[in-house]
């Protein structure tokens, strides 16, 4: 007999996470039932696909080979079930999201409102957060981050936007302290400092035709919020270091100036994942499917 949908949706569960227990919490079951359903999986094809001890579980080299084709497979199938839901009706649910402030500004600015437009039953719940976490744990559909960051067995959907972090302060605040010229400048004046979700202060980071720099910022003010980090600058408390989604309208409107532009990294690209072992719900498939729209310009 050929083994079954479930079994093989289960050992990619498996596979993934190397554990049955994080396994099992995600598709619903208990960690002995799916135990069972590997052994009799293996035992049915007639190869060992697991390296069991008490402690951790691995693919072995056939377990890993067929792992690599079932992603691939099993993608497909979700594609080609999706593609017929739109003649059952308007597509409905609830889409949960992880995202960090910024990025959770920019999904409110360029996404929701296509969303609402096309899928109006669809619920997209964003939970802001800047801490990176496994969402599959955290009971997400989908999170959002740098692209570099996202981990290999994550499906990434780039966005529109590219994110560029910048260096600001008020005109209000140059006149009094003077433009810093170089990095180092910045030792001499009042920096608005980042307090990173660790707890750990953000060390400002810089690069100049291959030099790269980074600097202890000091001052008189720490946040854990670029909103107010950018709100801070704008009121002359200092310079501050923040994502260029956080400081656009800003400096748009002459509240803010950018200083230091040449030392600034390239502007890295940011996406949408999401799990590429695990049946996409159709109302996580037409988020995604708004998400690339709008960076192809429909």
């Amino acid at each position: 007999m050929r083994p079954s949908l479930n079994d093989l949706t289960a050992f990619v569960a498996v596979a993934t996470h190397r554990s049955f227990r994080r396994a099992a919490d995600e598709l619903g079951t208990a960690p002995s039932t799916l135990s069972h359903a590997m052994r009799s999986l293996e035992d049915r094809l007639g190869v060992r696909l697991l390296n069991r001890t008490t402690r951790s579980v691995s693919p072995t080299e056939a377990g890993f080979e067929l792992l690599s084709r079932l992603q691939a497979a099993l993608t497909s199938l979700d594609e080609a079930l999706d593609a017929v839901i739109t003649f059952r009706g308007n597509v409905a649910g609830t889409v949960r999201i992880n995202a960090p402030r910024v990025a959770a500004t920019v999904l409110v600015r360029d996404i929701l409102p296509r969303m609402a437009e096309q899928f109006p039953n669809v619920t997209v719940d964003i939970v802001v957060e800047g801490r990176l976490i496994d969402i599959v744990s955290g009971g997400f559909d989908a999170g959002v981050r740098l692209a570099g960051s996202i981990p290999k067995d994550m499906i990434a959907v780039p966005l529109a936007s590219t994110i560029q972090f910048v260096c600001v302060a008020s005109p209000s605040y140059l006149d009094r302290a003077g433009e810093p010229k170089t990095p180092e400048d910045l030792q001499r004046h009042r920096c608005i400092c980042h307090r990173m979700p660790s707890g750990k202060l953000y060390r400002w980071e810089f690069e100049r035709a291959g030099q790269e720099l980074t600097i202890n910022a000091t001052g008189s003010v720490v946040l854990d919020d670029e909103e107010l980090m950018v709100e801070a600058a704008v009121q002359g408390l200092g310079v501050a270091y923040v994502a260029n989604w956080a400081a656009e309208t800003a400096i748009a409107e002459g509240r803010l100036n950018r200083v230091l532009s040449a030392w600034m990294h390239e502007p890295e690209g940011v996406a949408v994942y999401y799990p590429g072992h695990r049946a996409v719900p159709p109302a996580l498939r037409a988020f995604l499917d708004v998400v690339r729209d709008v960076r192809q310009g429909k």
